[in-house]
């Protein structure tokens, strides 16, 4: 299988600004923000596919996958299309298998693509639109990787039913294999309700609860997930040898679970998002005019959303443009949404965004040092539009 989809036009040159009060010099235009291929080649075709390919009624099959009795879907956090093809040494296994990249969704980041892969949605639908959004008419963010707000039920907060939960109506036996820790959390009760869970705590118990979930029943349907890759790169950058021993050990687990599938399954290996180093930062909490007018400052530093205090919104708008413009795309929320970066919103989607939106495209992290200490700590970040953060494999392998 060739996924399909060609992949987005990297960024072209931009002016490097500094990091400090003053605006930076203009430089030649932004490029365009290549938009996600939702409903031709994204992370959110991918579910509704792999519900077509096991028979459930009414599912669309947008990638054209083959009819298959058993499927796993591998599910390596932080493995970009473009971080895999660059390190064929470390991953041979996997840049040998067939396939190619399809586009996360927006933002590139692990709660909105959980939400995707979970509800075959893309973002705009599901409503996980980010690590931090606002409760509309709270006054309050939610961090939807931690969900540390007890007011807010994780199964209305997502009111898409699940594929899970599609796939089990249908008769198909359906398992998530991933951490124990990850188990009844409210991001999995977003994301993964419907699923019988397998708590896994190791590579080795990985293999084996996928072995033994996948041979369930007639049917069966696994979603696999490991974070470890991500964590090496969000602690110590892409670049180090830290990011690429721990891609060996992601092209092992690939391996092994090819070796274990059950006759006639077929085994789907992608990720929710790539990841970017980048070495300059810009401080919200300590740039005057990136605090004037902002109540609340969501989203995460490569995926920024900028929520107004009343009647600031075109302040907002200008002061963020004119000292980031030249390195991110800074946009009003209609814009964004009008332009497909979310795809079709759902019902009371639209206030959990940002008035404003600054997605750097350069090499820059909006952080805040003293609202976000932890996110300023990170080397590789993800979220925005370009390619290396955008673009994801979709692989696969069958059992004849």
């Amino acid at each position: 299988m060739t996924a399909p989809g060609a992949e987005p036009p990297a960024p072209g040159p931009t002016a490097p600004g500094a990091s400090g009060a003053e605006p930076t010099v203009p430089g030649p235009l932004a490029p365009e923000p290549p938009v996600p291929r939702y409903g031709a080649g994204a992370l959110a075709d991918l579910p509704p596919s792999v519900l077509a390919s096991l028979g459930v009624a009414d599912a669309v099959n947008v990638l054209g996958l083959p009819p298959s009795p058993r499927v796993c879907v591998l599910l390596i956090d932080g493995l970009g299309w473009q971080q895999l093809k660059a390190h064929p040494d470390e991953a041979p296994y996997l840049n040998a298998m067939d396939g190619g990249p399809i586009t996360s969704g927006f933002p590139a980041t692990t709660v909105s693509s959980l939400g995707s892969l979970g509800t075959g949605a893309p973002p705009g639908a599901h409503g996980l639109l980010g690590v931090q959004v606002a409760i509309p008419g709270t006054g309050r963010l939610l961090n939807c990787l931690r969900w540390q707000d007890d007011s807010v039920a994780p199964e209305e907060f997502q009111p898409v039913p699940t594929v899970y939960e599609r796939a089990a109506a249908d008769g198909v036996e359906v398992g998530y294999v991933a951490l124990r820790q990850y188990r009844g959390t409210a991001l999995s009760r977003a994301t993964a309700r419907g699923a019988r869970y397998h708590a896994a705590d190791g590579l080795g118990q990985l293999v084996g609860r996928t072995e033994l979930a996948l041979r369930q029943g007639d049917r069966s349907f696994v979603t696999v997930y490991h974070a470890d890759l991500d964590s090496t790169g969000h602690r110590y950058g892409t670049a180090s040898a830290d990011w690429r021993h721990q891609l060996r050990f992601m092209d092992m687990l690939a391996q092994r679970i090819a070796a274990v599938l059950p006759p006639g399954a077929a085994l789907y290996v992608t990720a929710d998002h790539g990841m970017v180093d980048p070495t300059e930062r810009v401080d919200a909490d300590t740039v005057p005019e990136l605090r004037d007018g902002v109540a609340l400052l969501g989203g995460d530093a490569r995926a920024r959303y900028v929520y107004s205090e009343p009647g600031a919104h075109a302040g907002v708008l200008a002061a963020w443009t004119a000292l980031l413009g030249d390195r991110a795309w800074v946009v009003p929320r209609d814009e964004a949404v009008a332009d497909g970066w979310f795809g079709p919103l759902g019902p009371g989607m639209l206030e959990r965004i940002g008035d404003v939106i600054a997605v750097p495209h350069a090499d820059l992290a909006i952080v805040a040092s003293e609202r976000e200490p932890w996110l300023n700590r990170m080397v590789g970040m993800h979220g925005s539009l370009v390619p290396a953060e955008q673009l994801v494999p979709l692989l696969t392998t069958s059992r004849p």
